[in-house]
């Protein structure tokens, strides 16, 4: 590893943790619904659970990338449960005075009317097919090498995601913030629900077509 594949390799992550997704949609909901500070269990979640995923498919996981079978179906299954959860939030019966119901997204993610915590958020990362395409994607093309070189190129790798992850979901998380300035009536609130439900279907396209 020289300072081109960690331009590279950087590059590729900011890409990858800028881009929507679903952790960006629900992260927008929960900013939206709690507020920044509220939503900064949750960020912290996607930063450090991604990175972990990346490294245990990069050093015992390597078989669940590999086999297309067991790809596929860890991919369809994420996408059964994304789907499950849009319906939720497009079907939610929105009320501007109760804050909990802004964003069926986090409530339905989480539990009670409550932000995704840590652990929740870190845990999502594996039912979420486009983590599934990223990691397949990082690993195969900046870990190839001797088994010396592919684990500190895994390690590096989750290191730069766990950097560039933060400022990413933060600045998703402030429009988020920004948005709910504009939810006062609940014409206004099922809209939002409505197309954060319809973002997060869309997001799972590209994953889907991988």
């Amino acid at each position: 590893m020289d300072w081109t594949w960690f331009l590279s390799a950087g590059a590729f992550a900011v890409a990858m943790s800028a881009t929507p997704g679903p952790n960006n949609t629900m992260v927008v909901a929960s900013g939206a619904t709690y507020g920044f500070s509220r939503t900064v269990p949750h960020m912290l979640g996607i930063a450090v659970g991604f990175p972990v995923m990346l490294i245990i498919l990069g050093t015992v996981g390597l078989p669940l990338l590999t086999d297309p079978r067991v790809h596929a179906v860890l991919k369809w299954v994420g996408a059964a449960y994304l789907l499950w959860l849009a319906w939720k939030i497009a079907t939610a019966d929105p009320d501007p005075a109760d804050p909990a119901a802004k964003a069926p997204m986090a409530r339905a993610g989480g539990t009670g009317g409550r932000p995704l915590g840590v652990v929740q958020a870190a845990l999502f990362q594996w039912v979420n097919p486009k983590a599934w395409v990223i990691a397949a994607g990082a690993l195969a093309t900046y870990t190839a090498g001797a088994d010396s070189t592919s684990l500190a190129a895994t390690l590096a790798l989750a290191l730069l995601f766990g950097i560039v992850a933060l400022p990413c979901i933060g600045l998703w998380t402030l429009i988020g913030v920004g948005t709910a300035r504009v939810l006062r009536t609940r014409r206004a609130v099922r809209l939002f629900n409505l197309a954060m439900a319809g973002l997060l279907v869309a997001s799972l396209v590209p994953a889907l077509r991988e």
